[in-house]
């Protein structure tokens, strides 16, 4: 069962965050901030999901779309789904809607390397987007941004860049499967392909409506304003000829990522028809409390503020007990008379993430929320529920050698039916030998759809006219009113231009 938007105050962490992963901050302001890089609560220090969701724009995740998602899959809905974790969307319901009638998607993630060890947040995304891949059985390419972090972070870029194979090794351990999984940095990867898509969404946002989607200023550098389309361009499957081809319409993309994100794929949703593909479609959660409750922040600098992946067992005891932010009162008489409250409580929090059995969580809940459970036993449970977890995934990380690494990253053509459907056996031991991170125009794969030809429903390439600017759809009246202004504003500088021009060449006479 799905859970209203303003029921639930807890989320997972960023698609693109690195040791300061945006958490909720108040605001001495009072209005609450979220953009990629900067996220604060209102004066209370909570976000409001439903205030988020109508300014965005997008739609909430209701019952009936994780009824569906459910029948299409023929797999229970994941907790974070179920629970309202991953709540509000944007076009998710045409996704299904085409995987009902047959047809085929892939999914896209990532990550902004910039911390030697994860936290439990940086983690939940990843689960969440393997349980997607499971269960539509379809790839999955994760983008790891080594070159944002050197641009916005005081880190070398060498640094950068061995901080995402690092970064891989933690995500390869959450179980993905190298037969229909890709990861590639950002720096290795860069290529003909995707660089077209760089430059053709580039092209499409002005400078005014970048500073407007992400708060670029006269003290951001150069680097920064020009990354976002660089984060938009795996939205489309001919950046990857060598798992999808060169059609940029083959395949349309689901992109798992925390609510934070939606200003780089709003930018890229509004530039797709233009460039002649497929607007992808977003499925987005909330953020990941902090250990210290909503109004802290996960900081590498305090490593006191989250569970890593690192930590052994009595760390996590010592940590949850001494520092997880409690909703227990000031005496144990005060807590049986009132209950715990679950709003602010950081372990029952934590609990609705990690603990799968929902009828045990059903009972804790009730139990610490009349006051029959104490403050200390709730965060023995979620002591109990994170160890055997973090514990697992240390023995997991521990198989992922360099070699594995290179697996994920190779660039070798694939065969594309065979990254849909049914995976038999084992997937295969890493190949020896040297091994390409770079793509390139003459890395295709094999089995790749045959583009339709003109006249066809196919792209039909980025100057075909209006077929190719509203790719299956027509530009919205929004559309061609910001059309109209830039081709005004184009005009009048144009005008003064020649006038000014004109001017000198009469002076000069």
């Amino acid at each position: 069962m799905s859970v209203p938007v303003d029921e639930v105050a807890a989320g997972v962490a960023s698609m693109s965050t690195g040791d300061d992963q945006p958490s909720e901050t108040s605001n001495a302001g009072g209005e609450q901030v979220v953009t990629p890089w900067d996220v604060a609560g209102g004066a209370d220090g909570k976000i409001d999901y439903a205030k988020l969701v109508n300014e965005f724009g997008c739609a909430t995740i209701d019952d009936a779309l994780i009824a569906r998602i459910e029948k299409a899959t023929g797999r229970r809905a994941h907790p974070f789904l179920r629970r309202g974790m991953f709540f509000a969307h944007r076009e998710l319901d045409q996704i299904v809607t085409a995987y009902e009638n047959g047809e085929k998607f892939y999914l896209y993630t990532g990550r902004g390397p910039s911390s030697e060890a994860l936290h439990l947040g940086h983690l939940i995304p990843f689960h969440f987007t393997k349980w997607l891949q499971e269960a539509f059985k379809v790839p999955l390419v994760i983008q790891l941004t080594d070159d944002e972090k050197f641009l916005w972070k005081s880190m070398k870029l060498e640094d950068a860049r061995r901080l995402a194979r690092e970064n891989a090794k933690d995500i390869i351990a959450c179980g993905f499967d190298p037969r229909r999984t890709f990861i590639f940095s950002d720096v290795n990867y860069m290529c003909t392909p995707f660089y077209l898509n760089v430059l053709k969404i580039a092209k499409c946002v002005t400078f005014n409506q970048a500073r407007g989607i992400f708060g670029f200023s006269g003290e951001s550098n150069i680097g920064q304003v020009g990354f976002p389309p660089t984060q938009a361009a795996p939205a489309f499957p001919d950046c990857f000829p060598h798992l999808f081809g060169t059609d940029k319409k083959s395949l349309r993309c689901l992109i798992p990522c925390a609510i934070d994100q939606d200003p780089y794929f709003r930018m890229t949703r509004d530039a797709a028809p233009r460039i002649g593909g497929h607007k992808p479609a977003l499925i987005e959660s909330r953020f990941f409390p902090a250990l210290k409750g909503e109004s802290g922040k996960m900081s590498a600098s305090d490593p006191t503020s989250a569970i890593y992946v690192t930590d052994t067992p009595k760390q996590i005891k010592d940590k949850v007990n001494k520092y997880a932010f409690s909703g227990g009162r000031l005496t144990v008489e005060e807590h049986r008379e009132k209950g715990g409250d679950l709003e602010v409580d950081i372990s029952w929090k934590w609990l609705n993430f990690f603990m799968d059995d929902d009828d045990k969580l059903r009972t804790i809940g009730e139990a610490y929320g009349s006051g029959a459970m104490l403050s200390g036993e709730i965060k023995k449970e979620l002591v109990e529920c994170l160890t055997p977890m973090i514990v697992a995934h240390q023995e997991a990380r521990a198989k992922v050698s360099d070699a594995v690494v290179d697996q994920f990253f190779s660039t070798a053509p694939r065969d594309f039916d065979s990254m849909f459907g049914e995976l038999v056996g084992d997937a295969p031991a890493p190949s020896e030998g040297p091994v390409s991170f770079q793509g390139g125009e003459n890395l295709v794969a094999s089995n790749v759809p045959v583009p339709a030809v003109a006249g066809g429903e196919g792209n039909k390439g980025e100057d075909d006219g209006a077929a190719a600017r509203g790719g299956d759809q027509p530009l919205s009246k929004s559309e061609l009113k910001r059309i109209a202004k830039e081709k005004q504003i184009a005009e009048k500088k144009a005008a003064k231009a020649a006038e000014k021009a004109a001017k000198a060449a009469a002076a000069a006479q």
